[in-house]
C-alpha cells in the first residue's frame, strides 16, 4: 500500500496554497491603502483645524491688548511716588535731570574748580549709577503761546493808552509837557508791542526747523529690594523704604554736583512719565505731548512708535527712489547730448549733405532731364565747391596775414617802450652827473 501523494494531488495542493497567500496579499494591501487614507485624511482635518485656530487668535491679539503682552517689551511695570518700579516690585528706579555747564566759556581757574568737582564726585560714588542722555526736538509751541498772551495783553494796555491821549489832546486842558509826557507813553508801549510781534514771527520762524534739538542729561540711581536683607517686610513697606534709601543717595548726588556747577534736580512722577513717553515713542511725542494726553484722560501709558525695520524699509525704499530719479536723470541728459551732438555734426556738414542730395537727385532724374545735362548740372556743384574752397583757403589766408601784421606792430610797440626806458634811465644818470659837478663847483 503506498502512503505517499500523487503527482496531482501534490500539485493541487501547492496551487490551494499558492490561491490562499495571493488572496492574503492583496487583503494585506487593501487594508494598508485604507489605514493609509484615514491617516491622510485625519492628517487634512487637524491642519484645517490648526489654520482656523492661528486665524482666531492672531484677531484676538489684534483687536485686544493684554497686560502680559504689553509688559513683556516695556522695562517698568508702573511710575508712583517719584519712583520707577520695576520687576514687580524688585526694582526701584529715581531720576535725577542735571543742567550743563557751558566748560568752553570758562575761565582757567573756573575749569579747574569743575574738574575738582567732579573728581569729588566720582570719589564719593558709594553706588551703582548711570547716566543718561536724551535729545529732543525743542517744541517752541508752549513759549509762542506764551509770548501771545502776553502781547494780547500788551495791545490792551496800548489801545487804552492810546484812547487816553487822544481824549487829553482833543480835551485842550493838558499843557504841552504833560501830552509830550503821554505821547512818549504811547510811543513806548507801541515800540514794546512791536518787538513782542516780533519775537513771536522768529519763535515761529525756529519752530519750523526740524533740526533746532536740546539733550537733556539724567543721572539713574537704582535700588534692589534684595539690599534690605529680611523678607518679612509687605510691598509698601518696602517701597517706602526703596524711596527713603534712594532720597538720601540722590541729595547727597545733588549736593556733590554742586561742587562742579551743575545743577540737579529730583524727577517728579509727571516727569518721569514724560521722559519715559519720549524714550517709547520718539516720532509722535513731538505733535502728540505728554500733557496732551493726560489732558485728554490716558491714565495708561504705552507705545505707539513704528518697528525698527519697517523704518529701515521705509528709508531703503526713499534712498531706492532717489537714486533711480538720479540715474534716470543722468541717462536723460546723456541721450540728450548725444541728440546735441548729432545736431552739431549735421549743421557742420550741412553743405556736404545738400550737395550730396543734390547729386542723388540728378541721378534719379537722369532720364528725365537727360544725361549730359545732368552731367553738366554736377559739374557745377563741383565747380561752386571748389570755390567755395578757394574762397575759405584765401579768408584763412588773409586772417593768418592780419596776425602776422598784429604781432610784428606789437613787437614794434615793445621796443619802442624798452628805448623809450632805455633812454629815461642815460637822461637821469646825465642829471645825477650835473648836479655832482656843480655841488663841487660850489664848495
Amino acid at each position: 500500500m503506498n502512503n505517499g501523494l500523487n503527482p496531482d494531488e501534490l500539485t493541487k495542493v501547492l496551487l490551494v496554497v499558492l490561491v490562499c497567500m495571493i488572496v492574503a496579499l492583496i487583503a494585506i494591501a487593501l487594508i494598508y491603502i485604507y489605514i493609509k487614507y484615514k491617516t491622510k485624511k485625519q492628517k487634512n482635518l487637524n491642519d484645517e483645524q490648526s489654520k482656523k485656530n492661528t486665524n482666531s487668535d492672531a484677531k484676538k491679539i489684534a483687536k485686544e491688548y493684554s497686560k502680559e503682552s504689553i509688559f513683556k517689551f516695556m522695562e517698568f511695570d508702573k511710575v508712583q511716588d517719584n519712583l520707577i518700579v520695576q520687576k514687580n516690585g524688585k526694582r526701584y528706579i529715581m531720576v535725577i535731570e542735571c543742567q550743563g555747564v557751558n566748560y568752553d566759556l570758562m575761565s582757567s581757574t573756573e575749569k579747574m574748580s569743575v574738574e575738582e568737582g567732579f573728581l569729588q564726585f566720582l570719589n564719593t560714588l558709594r553706588h551703582p549709577i548711570q547716566i543718561y542722555i536724551q535729545t529732543r526736538t525743542v517744541n517752541l509751541s508752549g513759549s509762542i503761546e506764551a509770548y501771545r498772551k502776553k502781547v494780547d495783553e500788551i495791545e490792551i494796555v496800548l489801545e487804552k493808552k492810546k484812547k487816553d491821549y487822544l481824549t487829553k489832546l482833543q480835551s485842550g486842558e493838558y499843557t504841552k509837557e504833560e501830552l509830550q509826557k503821554e505821547f512818549y507813553e504811547v510811543t513806548k508801549q507801541m515800540n514794546l508791542y512791536e518787538y513782542g510781534k516780533d519775537i513771536i514771527e522768529n519763535t515761529q520762524r525756529m519752530s519750523l526747523n526740524k533740526n533746532v534739538l536740546n539733550q537733556k542729561y539724567y543721572i539713574i540711581i537704582p535700588y534692589y529690594s534684595e539690599e534690605i536683607g529680611n523678607s518679612a517686610f509687605d510691598k509698601e513697606e518696602i517701597k517706602s523704604i526703596a524711596f527713603s534709601e534712594l532720597y538720601t543717595k540722590a541729595q547727597a548726588l545733588i549736593r556733590t554736583l554742586a561742587g562742579c556747577e551743575v545743577s540737579a534736580r529730583i524727577l517728579k512722577s509727571n516727569e518721569l512719565i514724560e521722559l519715559l513717553y519720549v524714550a517709547y515713542n520718539r516720532d509722535e511725542s513731538e505733535t502728540y505731548t505728554v500733557e496732551k494726553a493726560i489732558r485728554a484722560g490716558y491714565d495708561e501709558l504705552y507705545t505707539t512708535a513704528p518697528d525698527i525695520l519697517d523704518k529701515k524699509m521705509k528709508v531703503l525704499d526713499e534712498e531706492i527712489d532717489k537714486k533711480a530719479l538720479e540715474l534716470a536723470n543722468e541717462k536723460i541728459i546723456a541721450a540728450r547730448s548725444v541728440k546735441e551732438q548729432k545736431m552739431d555734426q549735421m549743421e557742420m556738414s550741412f553743405e556736404e549733405l545738400v550737395k550730396q542730395r543734390a547729386q542723388i537727385i540728378l541721378k534719379q532724374n537722369e532720364r528725365y532731364i537727360g544725361k549730359d545735362t545732368a552731367k553738366v548740372a554736377k559739374e557745377l556743384i563741383e565747380e561752386d565747391e571748389e570755390k567755395k574752397k578757394e574762397k575759405q583757403k584765401e579768408e584763412l589766408h588773409q586772417k593768418i596775414a592780419k596776425e602776422i601784421k598784429k604781432q610784428q606792430k606789437a613787437k614794434k610797440i615793445t621796443r619802442k617802450e624798452e628805448k623809450q626806458t632805455e633812454g629815461g634811465k642815460e637822461d637821469v644818470g646825465e642829471e645825477k652827473k650835473t648836479r655832482r659837478k656843480k655841488s663841487t663847483s660850489n664848495k
